[in-house]
């Protein structure tokens, strides 16, 4: 099954960063974000991705064309160009880079990878959170739901949309996307709520229902009024990176408590 991940944004509330690379390619313990979260699902057997390009597109080709080279030591031997490697560790990825368009918002991405997802079903993140998730059990909960998308519930900070669910049936009921950057301050911190933490699933009839220029989650509401959007509550740690103080905080867990590292 492909992993597609959304990869061109500009990442603006962190320039500190992504002025000078794409957002993706921010450092977590020297690696890239973008590379921890392939670890993640590589670890459970899923390790063919498709990587949606935009801002700085070509910085994340560059990457993994020279990642040998960047993370081994080698000899060059520069009269026939003959590379030496000796360390030789390498990941096992196979990654298709599709030019998606610099503005292109996140469901017109998806729409301009959809020749390149076979099978019935696709997975979908976004190329900055991390958590502790067993993919394999997403995927299988996906499977019994029976419904056209699943997305993984977390329970992070309140600044990012809400989503209403039904505990028993496990269907979403409501997408609150409009509490982002709103009005929340008496928005009670007890609350029962989650939130899309990525970790996404959907069958690829969705894509069909994806208009064109629009964010992903647009696509998201009709699946909802159909009761075609279910719920896998990702009970375990989660951590997204939009702002240079999360970048750090990134770094100091990857020192501390680095929780996404199930591989």
């Amino acid at each position: 099954m492909k992993v597609v991940i959304l990869c061109g944004g500009e990442g603006t509330r962190m320039k500190e960063e992504t002025e000078f690379k794409p957002k993706p390619l921010v450092e977590v313990g020297g690696k890239p974000i973008l590379w921890h979260i392939m670890k993640i699902y590589a670890q459970y057997g899923f390790n063919e991705f498709i990587l949606t390009l935009g801002y700085k597109g070509k910085m994340i080709k560059d990457y993994f064309l020279n990642a040998r080279a960047f993370n081994n030591d080698f000899t060059l031997h520069t009269k026939d160009h003959f590379i030496e490697f000796h360390n030789n560790g390498h990941d096992d990825f196979k990654i298709t880079f599709v030019d998606t368009g610099l503005k292109s918002l996140t469901g017109e991405r998806v729409r301009r990878v959809k020749d390149y997802i076979t099978g019935e079903d696709f997975m979908l993140t976004y190329g900055d959170g991390v958590a502790d998730i067993n993919i394999s059990e997403l995927l299988g909960f996906h499977k019994r739901q029976g419904s056209i998308g699943t997305l993984t519930g977390v329970r992070p900070l309140i600044k990012y949309g809400i989503l209403d669910h039904n505990q028993q049936s496990g269907k979403v009921e409501g997408f609150k996307q409009k509490l982002v950057g709103g009005n929340y301050k008496n928005f009670s911190l007890n609350h029962d709520f989650i939130i899309n933490g990525g970790f996404m699933v959907f069958k690829k009839s969705f894509i069909d229902a994806i208009q064109p220029d629009t964010m992903i989650e647009e696509a998201l509401l009709p699946l909802v009024e159909k009761g075609e959007l279910s719920l896998y509550h990702h009970k375990g740690k989660w951590k997204a990176m939009d702002t240079y103080k999360e970048v750090e905080e990134m770094n100091e867990h990857w020192q501390n408590d680095p929780f996404w590292k199930v591989w």
